[in-house]
């Protein structure tokens, strides 16, 4: 591994809990660790209903994962535990995705995950077990900082980055973390586990949305919200009616195919009106967007993030993982923590996250990000044809 854990005193007396989801990355991570001299205890995490993904490729925290992560303990000779949190990633993780899309938002749960689950309850478990740190196989690292607090910042193969999805991390929880494969890239990790001998050395990455086994968000909503899922319109930017549909969460913001309707041009879904169950069309310009209102707002910066002010400060924006950083500037103003994007962006929608940096290159560092709350889109209906979730968030 390319960092230190930063702990103090010797690695054999030194107990770190790691996060083990039965995977490659997370098995390394134990196995290096236990080699190292490292009092180990491998814990995974079962989230949801085993029996259903046992024989599903890309499953996460479920069936032959937890199987996976029991073998590789065994393998390495580590403690190892499952604890049971269906209960908890229900209500914190499912049900609020679900509830999240009806209301016409595009959420991301893996954040949501980390953030109310991993890294808050398994945390606390760590700590009960006298760890001195809780590690994971995420591609980040984190380094202490001149104010002796410890920084994130994504890792040296940006093809891996998953920053995008832990910018909820706390401060507290920063200093409690480590993450032992931000200095390799996933090549280098699969040989390590191949030359340690680790069955799961070629296993599959698991997929973004472990709970969604068929890949349609919708069909997971309408399982768990049947009687939420409504019929409605299907509407123009210019007003016009050109058709209905089953229920908006079938639709997502930056939509072109399969929206079901035409009118001899190209459309795109720009707007989700979730209190008047209206799905809203127009052309690909419509989808522009450059200034962003935040909620729920998780800052690492050294300052304070109200001491930013109207006049801000530059930084570096990502509004999709897949999606490069891109300049910016973050301020606060009228009570909203606001980003706005030097470039812009097409088909940014409420509920997702975003993510800032101080730069656009590897190793550079996390300032935090939030969920967003209203998108100022400049071709929106201005008579009140739409007001849609953006509106609606800031009512």
């Amino acid at each position: 591994m390319a960092n230190s854990l930063d702990l103090p005193g010797r690695p054999e007396e030194t107990r770190v809990v790691v996060a083990m989801s039965g995977g490659v990355d997370s098995s390394v991570v134990a196995a290096l660790l236990a080699r190292e001299g490292y009092d180990v205890v491998g814990v995974t995490l079962q989230l949801y209903d085993h029996g259903e993904a046992t024989h599903r490729k890309g499953a996460c925290c479920a069936g032959q994962d937890i199987l996976d992560a029991r073998r590789v303990a065994e393998t390495i000779g580590i403690p190892h535990y499952v604890l049971d949190y269906e209960d908890r990633f229900q209500r914190e993780v499912i049900d609020r995705f679900a509830e999240s899309y009806l209301a016409g938002e595009t959420p991301v749960p893996c954040a949501s995950c980390n953030q109310s689950v991993k890294f808050s309850d398994l945390l606390g478990t760590a700590r009960s077990l006298g760890a001195a740190a809780l590690a994971t196989g995420h591609y980040v690292t984190s380094a202490p900082l001149p104010s002796g607090r410890r920084g994130l910042f994504r890792p040296v193969d940006l093809d891996r980055d998953q920053s995008y999805f832990l910018y909820a991390t706390t401060q507290d929880q920063l200093d409690f973390l480590r993450f032992p494969l931000g200095g390799v890239g996933k090549a280098e990790t699969r040989e390590i586990a191949r030359r340690l001998g680790l069955a799961v050395a070629d296993k599959h990455d698991s997929q973004d949305i472990c709970f969604v086994p068929s890949g349609r968000y919708a069909d997971v909503i309408e399982r768990l919200k049947p009687d939420a899922v409504e019929p409605g319109e299907i509407v123009h930017l210019d007003g016009r009616v050109l058709g209905g549909h089953d229920g908006i969460i079938h639709f997502t913001v930056g939509q072109r195919r399969g929206i079901g309707v035409s009118i001899g041009e190209p459309l795109y879904v720009v707007d989700l009106d979730a209190a008047r169950r209206r799905v809203i069309v127009g052309p690909r310009d419509a989808l522009m967007t450059r200034r962003l209102h935040l909620r729920d707002v998780n800052w690492l910066g050294d300052s304070p993030l109200a001491a930013l002010g109207p006049e801000g400060i530059e930084v570096w924006a990502r509004v999709r993982s897949t999606r490069a950083p891109q300049p910016a500037r973050l301020f606060v103003d009228g009570g909203w923590v606001q980003v706005e994007l030097v470039e812009g962006e097409h088909g940014v929608a409420p509920g997702q996250a975003a993510v800032f940096y101080e730069g656009p290159g590897a190793s550079t560092r996390v300032l935090g990000g939030g969920t967003i709350a209203r998108v100022e889109r400049p071709a929106m209906p201005t008579a009140g044809e739409s007001t849609g979730a953006a509106a609606a968030a800031a009512e």
